[in-house]
This record gives C-alpha cells, sequence and structure tokens, in this order.
C-alpha cells in the first residue's frame, strides 16, 4: 500500500469544490482512500488517525491545502495526486477569467449588494469570528457554518450581536430558513405561522418538513449552533431568537428544538416564554416532556410529536386538547407499527438480533439513541446518547449500533454524508452481511445541499441488503425540493425497504421488530 501526498500552499477553494474533487479522488481504481483539506491542526489530528498523514504535513500552515492518497501502488496513488493539482489549477484559472461577479471581500459584497441584511460564513475556524465580527459591525445578521470556531469566540460574538439587536446563528450552524429564503441544507416548506428556534440542524429539517408536510408552513427557522443552550453560551441566540419571533407579527406559534438545555438556561427560557402571549412547544431530546408543564410549555418527546403539537395549536387547537389528539393519532400508528414489526421479526434467522443505525444527521441519530433506549439495552455510538456507550471502534459494530456519519472521523476530506452517499452505501452492505444484523436503520435527508438524486446511490445497495436483512428508513423533505420526497420515497419503498414517514416512526418499527427478536 502506497501514501502519497502534497501541501498546496495558501491557496483557497470552497468547500463544494473540494467536495467534489475528493469524490472523484475515492473513485478512482486503486485508491483505498484519500482526503483533501484544510492543514488545521484538527484536520491533521483527523488525517492520523485515519493513517493518511506523512510526515512533510507537520509543515503546513492552517491556510494550505492538504491532498492525501493512499492507493494500492505508487503510482496510482502518484497520478491521482496530480490529476488533482491539474484540476485545481483549472478551477482557479475558470474562477479568474469568468465574468460573474466575485467579490473578495465583505466591502466588495456590500457593494453589489448594498441591502443584504445577512451574511453566511464558511471559512476555517481560526478565522470565522474575525469576518463574523466584521459583519456585526456593518449591521448585518450572521450566520456561521463554519466549526472549530472557539467558545470564548462564539460567546463575544453573541454577546456583542445582543448589544446590537442582531442574530449570530452558529457557528456549526446548517440550517435555518429566513423569510421563506432556505440558508445552507435546508427544505422547501411552506409560509406559514410556526416560527422554529433550533440548536439543531437536521432536527430544524424534520419538524419543518413535517409541518409543511401537514399543510401548515413556516414563518421563520433560525439556527443557533448546538453549543447555545450550554451553561457557558447561556443560551445568548436562543432568547435572542424567542424575542424576535415574540415580536414577529407573522408567528403565531414558537416551537423550540435542541438537546436538553442547561438547567439555568432554561430558567432563562422559561422566564422568557411566561412573558409571551404567544403558543410555545418544545421538543429538548432526551428531557422529560412533563418538566416543561410548568413553564406553560407544551413539551414533545419527539420531533414529530413537537410538530404535530405546533400545526394543532398553529390552527386553532385549545391548549388543553392537543395534547391527548396528538398522542392519541400517534398511539394509533404505532399500533400498525408492532403489527409490521411482528412480520419482520418472523423473517430473521435466530442469530439475527441486533439493530445498526446509520445516520446522515447527527440528532436523527441521537433521536434514534433515546426511542431505542425504550425496547433494548447495549446500545453503542460514536456519539454517545442517554443509555448509550461509547463505540471503541467506529468501523467496527457491537451488539445494538447507532452511527452519526457526520462526525469528523467519517468527514475528513469527505464530502458529508448527506452529499456523498460511497461510506454509507458501503457499511450497509458490511451490516447486512454480518450474520448478527437484523435491522439497518437510515435517514435520507433532502433539500438544498442534499445529493440531488439519493434514490439512485441507494437503491442498487438496498435491493441487495433486504436479502438479508430488514431495511427501515425515513425521509426528511417535502415535495417540493428538488429531489421530490415522493418520488424518492416511491423509489425506495420499491426496493422493499420499511419506508417511514418521519425519523421517529422509523425508530419505532426498527426497535419494535429487534425487542422482538431479542424476547424470542
Amino acid at each position: 500500500m502506497a501514501l502519497k501526498g502534497r501541501i498546496i500552499k495558501g491557496k483557497y477553494f470552497d468547500s463544494v469544490t473540494l467536495m467534489i474533487v475528493q469524490k472523484e479522488m475515492a473513485a478512482t481504481p486503486g485508491v483505498k482512500d484519500a482526503a483533501i483539506v484544510m492543514a488545521t491542526v484538527q484536520n491533521r489530528a483527523i488525517l492520523s488517525t485515519s493513517g493518511l498523514l506523512l510526515p512533510e504535513f507537520a509543515q503546513a500552515e492552517d491556510s494550505d491545502l492538504l491532498i492525501a492518497v493512499q492507493a494500492n501502488d505508487e503510482n496510482v496513488a502518484g497520478q491521482v495526486v496530480q490529476k488533482v493539482e491539474q484540476q485545481l489549477e483549472q478551477v482557479k484559472k475558470k474562477a479568474e477569467g469568468g465574468g460573474e461577479a466575485r467579490p473578495k471581500s465583505l466591502d466588495g459584497a456590500l457593494k453589489l449588494l448594498p441591502d443584504a441584511n445577512i451574511a453566511l460564513i464558511s471559512v476555517a475556524g481560526r478565522y470565522a469570528g474575525e469576518e463574523a465580527k466584521k459583519a456585526l459591525d456593518k449591521g448585518l445578521h450572521v450566520m456561521l457554518f463554519s466549526d472549530n470556531v472557539s467558545l470564548e469566540t462564539e460567546i463575544a460574538l453573541k454577546k456583542y450581536a445582543c448589544d446590537r439587536q442582531l442574530l449570530v446563528m452558529g457557528p456549526d450552524c446548517g440550517t435555518a430558513i429566513i423569510s421563506g429564503v432556505p440558508l445552507a441544507f435546508a427544505n422547501v416548506v411552506s409560509r406559514g405561522h410556526i416560527g422554529i428556534v433550533a440548536a439543531s440542524g437536521t432536527g430544524l429539517q424534520e419538524v419543518s418538513s413535517i409541518i409543511t408536510n401537514e399543510g401548515a408552513g413556516i414563518s421563520q427557522a433560525i439556527g443557533t449552533g448546538g453549543r447555545d443552550v450550554k451553561k457557558e453560551v447561556g443560551g445568548l441566540m436562543f432568547l435572542q431568537s424567542l424575542e424576535a419571533l415574540a415580536e414577529d407579527e407573522a408567528t403565531q406559534v414558537i416551537l423550540l428544538v435542541s438537546k436538553p438545555p442547561h438547567a439555568d438556561v432554561l430558567k432563562k427560557i422559561a422566564a422568557q416564554v411566561a412573558g409571551s402571549k404567544k403558543a410555545v412547544v418544545a421538543v429538548f431530546l432526551g428531557a422529560d416532556p412533563e418538566t416543561l408543564r410548568p413553564y406553560d410549555i407544551h413539551g414533545a418527546r419527539t420531533l414529530e410529536e413537537a410538530a404535530l403539537l405546533a400545526v394543532a395549536l398553529a390552527r386553532g387547537g385549545k391548549p388543553l386538547e392537543i395534547g391527548p389528539e396528538v398522542r392519541a393519532r400517534l398511539s394509533a400508528r404505532d399500533g400498525d407499527l408492532k403489527k409490521l414489526a411482528s412480520g419482520e421479526a418472523a423473517k430473521r434467522k435466530k442469530k439475527q438480533k441486533y439493530v445498526r443505525g446509520l445516520f446522515s444527521g447527527g440528532t436523527f441519530c441521537s433521536e434514534a439513541q433515546i426511542l431505542l433506549a425504550d425496547m433494548v439495552t447495549s446500545i453503542y455510538s460514536n456519539a454517545p446518547t442517554g443509555k448509550s456507550k461509547q463505540l471503541e471502534d467506529v468501523l467496527k459494530s457491537k451488539l445494538h449500533t447507532v452511527i452519526d456519519l457526520g462526525e469528523d472521523e467519517f468527514c475528513v476530506g469527505r464530502p458529508h454524508p448527506m452529499i456523498d452517499y460511497t461510506l454509507r452505501c458501503r457499511r450497509i452492505i458490511e451490516e447486512a452481511n454480518d450474520p448478527k444484523t437484523a435491522v439497518i436503520l437510515l435517514d435520507v435527508v433532502l433539500g438544498y445541499g442534499s445529493h440531488m438524486d439519493p434514490a439512485t446511490e441507494l437503491v442498487p445497495v438496498l435491493r441487495e441488503a433486504v436479502n438479508k436483512v430488514t431495511v427501515v428508513c425515513s425521509v426528511t423533505g417535502t415535495d417540493r425540493d428538488p429531489q421530490n420526497r415522493a418520488s424518492v420515497m416511491k423509489r425506495l419503498t420499491e426496493t422493499d425497504a420499511l419506508v417511514m414517514p418521519t425519523n421517529a416512526a422509523a425508530c419505532q418499527l426498527a426497535g419494535y421488530t429487534v425487542k422482538l427478536l431479542e424476547d424470542r
């Protein structure tokens, strides 16, 4: 096995370009693994873990680009590195020679768009804070897509923004829908009267899509970044966003989505809700919804339940009646899932006992662990939540395993799994060939930024897998998304996979199935 690489000094390429080039690298015959990343400390550490770190990379600076290729022989590895350099040079020349205006600074962009009020920032985390501060100084709201931004920088930016009545969505904020405009990973949803505040990208996508599919709509959907509800940040943007939605005439119902906030943050949220005349629904994944009752917040256990509660309230449902109505609806569906699980369990062999969840959405991975823990024990994950245990080797499943394929160990130098299905398709076949696997559980996330044709990637893999295991998946999105949700669901269903309307339903079906297998 040969490892070759190159350092390209001080040249910036956007993440989409790098994703496309990396995918072509990995697909080259004879290539075992490949990466193309900025030379940050974090990326070099992950390259080391992946066996792709060359000694000369130690001399690289954050602004340099690293290319690494592991192949069957030196000729293949060298040829791929050379080809990548040529591709990047062509991209650079095309950009420099094109007629499209490409401002190289915030001031240049504002000259082209003087009425802009939001800056979306996606640069290396080391520089992101400085760029965000510049945007705030210009009176712009900020969506900070960048990750690896220090906690201290996040707190400083958000305090500065609060003083100016501005938003800092992020860092590591992947989804927002502002005044009907989807930003980054987002779905084509209907306009309406439900405002969302979410410290979760895929959580926001799930609830906004369910709301649309139920015939209701979104006024605003504001992402805050996952750390916002932690004690250190203090819910600064959660509270700022709540205030903005409370004052927004188009918003009648407010929906909050996150992992459980720190107790101090929850008290602040509760105090702000108490001063609002608008109905508030919250799903704090892993927290008991009943703990929210004293705060006059309609608590939900799943993303789906939260979305349905918000829709019922937006339609004028009486607060004391909507909870029982929504739970009755979900309970009826639950009975159908149990019947379906019984039939699937009867198909499985004696040794088949375990569920293997392979998720592209981190929030879906968390929700899966929470729901599965009601039915089975010994759950392992690379991103453990609740009662789950840390998986020692992310490449090797153990008992019930739920994997977040969007974690760094899978994404270094590779496109996010919502964009590139290569790793997940490979893992599906590996899990299906494990004689102990009973159910493979998946999410399929549609919308802007996601793979434009996920069914083409998944269909041949699922056709092979369903001959050995039960495959359960959910599809997050709407029929107006570029991929068209109904079309994707139809094509996946034709493989004999069990396609559910929500992540919660898929997790429950998988859980009921493996519980029956454990009990037999």
